[in-house]
């Protein structure tokens, strides 16, 4: 039963559009205002950025352009005299501006009630060493950190959680200010960068190589819970989750896993006590033998929009009725029409999220990726074998690429190199590295990528073999040129590898009696 003397609700934005930052949270915005019409609610928003949905006509009843921060946020307040005010639905910016307000005691003063997920168990989850003194309750495991407000006692906690070490900035987005340090001097460059984001770094004991996995869990405030997707990077620990290629559902997990961590999960969340939406995200270890907990983003995350598009299930929209006090038995999956939300969405499919960069635009950059973010978009592509849909996603990224096969030859001076230092190209790297010989043994040694994965596009790259060996495109015949088609070769692709116009290859697959299989 949703509480009635909520009439107004103020929604926090993400703030202005920069790298890594306010653009992937416009999704979750824009559904959180629409769920909120539905009720009846009316409803105020903040968000200085006009370049988004939630900012046009007809979404939100009223509009600051205003940056959020608590002097603005605060002026909005006593102005419109909101009942209740949403802070999960604006990334990390608006999650710091609605605890600093918390914190400062404006909030009660102004009997401005936060909706969803409590300011404290916001702060459990932000707060590094809350964070893994209420997972130890649980006997949860996390990445031990030393968090640390200057650079000597980054140092010290350096030395005493032994090198290699990944620093990160508390309170902070995208990754930003975090880096990997293999000893003191690069340890000392990037705590320089991190304490001019954040008052707080945090150091950790490096896991890089190690699986990346997140399940995305919503939680009602009768302690109902589901999980709605889990994901799984394709790339190892150590590259930012918006800087990977990520898979949906996850691929390399046995069952037993998938589970495990699926309970783990949801026994996160309750214990938090987070209400709404959340994102949990996992190293796990390559051999199936041990995890940590990352962390948990008690918020809608770029992962969230990811999930939704995914599933076909509106997180962002159940996280807004949850908010206002409703039970996931008291609603429907708005998508589906017939589902209840608490029904958890089964794939028979695999969807790729690959990040799109423009570092050709900058000189001087480097083109590395890691746990900092530097990508400004992505694609989410869908097949029914993950070889498909990881080619339809590298068509759509703007690169000039066909697939990951059939390009313009990758060139590098030092492939070994280029596939031990993760870049925006790496992916065409591995293509390379197959088309000269490596083995997935050579290459998973260098990358540290699941052989599933590497098996996966091996197997692109034998199809590719096989259609050259036929003296002709009407040499091929309809088993290999259906193998082709169902691991996501187009037929501008096909038609590459005999140089030939793309209307041939479509002209022959159709006498063949190839074609979408639409259900």
């Amino acid at each position: 039963m949703t509480d009635k003397t909520i009439r107004k609700v103020l929604l926090l934005g993400s703030g202005a559009l920069k790298i890594g930052e306010a653009g992937e949270f416009d999704y979750s915005g824009s559904q959180a205002l629409k769920a909120l019409r539905e009720e009846g609610i009316e409803t105020v928003l903040i968000n200085p950025n006009i370049a988004t949905v939630q900012t046009s006509e007809g979404i939100a009843d009223k509009i600051y352009f205003l940056p959020v921060t608590p002097a603005f946020v605060e002026k909005v307040i006593e102005k419109e005299r909101p009942q209740g005010i949403f802070l999960s639905f604006g990334g990390q910016t608006a999650l710091n501006c609605g605890v600093e307000l918390y914190r400062s005691g404006f909030l009660e003063r102004s009997g401005v009630r936060v909706l969803g997920t409590p300011v404290k168990s916001i702060i459990d989850t932000e707060d590094r060493d809350l964070f893994v003194r209420r997972l130890d309750e649980i006997g949860v495991k996390t990445i031990r950190s030393h968090a640390a407000a200057s650079l000597e006692e980054a140092l010290a906690a350096a030395d005493q959680v032994g090198y290699p070490v990944i620093l990160r900035a508390a309170y902070a987005l995208g990754g930003l200010g975090s880096g990997f340090c293999d000893n003191r001097q690069e340890l000392e460059a990037a705590a320089a960068k991190a304490f001019a984001f954040s008052p707080q770094v945090l150091v950790e004991k490096s896991l890089k190589g190690w699986k990346e996995i997140e399940y995305e869990v919503v939680r009602d405030c009768h302690d109902n819970c589901i999980t709605v997707c889990n994901m799984e990077n394709f790339d190892p620990l150590g590259i930012h989750t918006g800087e990977s290629i990520v898979v949906a559902p996850s691929q390399t997990l046995t069952n037993d896993e998938f589970h495990f961590l699926r309970k783990k999960a949801i026994d996160i969340v309750r214990h938090l006590g987070i209400v709404g939406e959340c994102n949990v995200q996992y190293a796990f270890s390559p051999d199936g033998e041990d995890y940590r907990v990352i962390e948990v983003n008690a918020r809608l995350s770029r992962s969230s929009a990811l999930a939704s598009k995914a599933t076909g299930y509106p997180l962002a929209f159940v996280a807004a009725k949850l908010g206002l006090g409703y039970g996931l038995h008291e609603l429907k999956n708005s998508v589906t029409q017939t589902t209840p939300a608490f029904f958890e969405p089964a794939l028979d499919y695999v969807v790729c999220k690959i990040p799109r960069w423009d570092l050709a635009k900058f000189k001087g950059v480097s083109r590395e990726i890691g746990s900092s973010m530097k990508s400004v978009g992505e694609v989410m592509a869908i097949g029914r074998t993950f070889e498909e849909a990881i080619q339809k996603g590298l068509r759509m990224i703007g690169q000039g690429a066909n697939g990951f096969v059939c390009n313009k030859p990758y060139k590098v001076e030092d492939l070994d190199w280029a596939l031990q230092h993760p870049t925006d190209t790496r992916i065409f790297a591995i293509a390379a590295a197959f088309e000269s010989g490596y083995d997935v043994e050579r290459i998973h040694a260098l990358t540290h990528i699941d052989r599933w994965f590497l098996d996966k596009l091996y197997n692109l790259e034998t199809t590719y073999r096989e259609l050259e060996a036929c003296p002709s495109l009407a040499a091929v015949g309809r088993g290999l040129f259906l193998k082709a088609k169902r691991q996501g070769f187009s037929d501008i692709q096909i038609a590459r590898v005999f140089h030939c116009p793309e209307a041939e290859a479509r002209e022959r697959r159709l006498r063949l009696g190839i074609r979408p299989c639409i259900k």
